[in-house]
């Protein structure tokens, strides 16, 4: 049986080199291109069981094609390279059906971690794409391991209903965050309501949040 054969998008020839080298070295065989171009017109032969690709390129943007990616190859695991380190960057990933997000700079490792799951998950199934895109803009960038685990914490919130808990010190964006996750969620029709809890006196919390008689103590109105 041969090889899996990858193919590796990326305008950035040192990347190419590294990432083909790490790869081959890894079994695999690897089919670098270096524009979106000439992705697509390999993506058509259909002989590739993984496409890994960079977001940017002098040709156009790599997350615009996955719609037509995923109309000619269904059974095609993508995972996007990217080092533009942006929340919407790290959600329109997801959204657009990708198996795998890793923002530059990242360990080898965790690309080998994510061709050997995607090529494993291959076999048996294929990941179901969503049809939802949004817009790169956003008020949160960064590219810190942790601001990367916050961004994928948060694209794995944005689409759910659950009830989510933000902690940490004051300052730290807390609010930044509960309104990029309402302003890209399926409440983002709604109104997002910031309360100050600490401006509010613990008797009266209860009626502020959930209502009150009129009457029920001095002020009632």
């Amino acid at each position: 049986m041969a090889e899996p054969l990858i193919l590796l998008a990326d305008d950035d020839n040192a990347i190419r080199l590294v990432v083909s080298r790490m790869l081959e070295g890894c079994g695999y065989r690897v089919e670098a291109v270096a524009s979106i171009a000439d992705m697509l017109e390999s993506v058509q032969l259909g002989n590739a069981m993984v496409l890994i690709t960079d977001v940017v390129f002098p040709d156009g943007d790599a997350l615009d094609q996955l719609a037509a990616i995923r109309q000619a190859r269904p059974d095609l695991a993508v995972i996007v390279m990217s080092a533009r380190s942006t929340l919407l960057t790290a959600v329109k990933a997801r959204e657009s059906g990708v198996f795998a997000y890793l923002p530059k700079p990242f360990p080898l490792e965790d690309l080998q971690a994510a061709v050997d799951a995607a090529i494993a998950r291959a076999q048996p199934q294929h990941a179901a794409a969503a049809e939802s895109m949004v817009t790169e803009s956003g008020p949160l960038i960064g590219t810190s391991p942790a601001m990367q685990g916050v961004f994928r914490s948060m694209a794995r919130l944005v689409d759910t209903d659950l009830t989510v808990l933000i902690t940490g010190e004051s300052g730290t964006g807390k609010e930044v965050v509960a309104r990029a996750l309402h302003d890209l969620g399926s409440r983002k029709a709604s109104p997002f309501i910031a309360v100050n809890m600490a401006a509010i006196p613990r008797e009266l919390i209860e009626s502020e949040l959930f209502g009150h008689e009129r009457g029920a103590f001095t002020g009632a109105d």
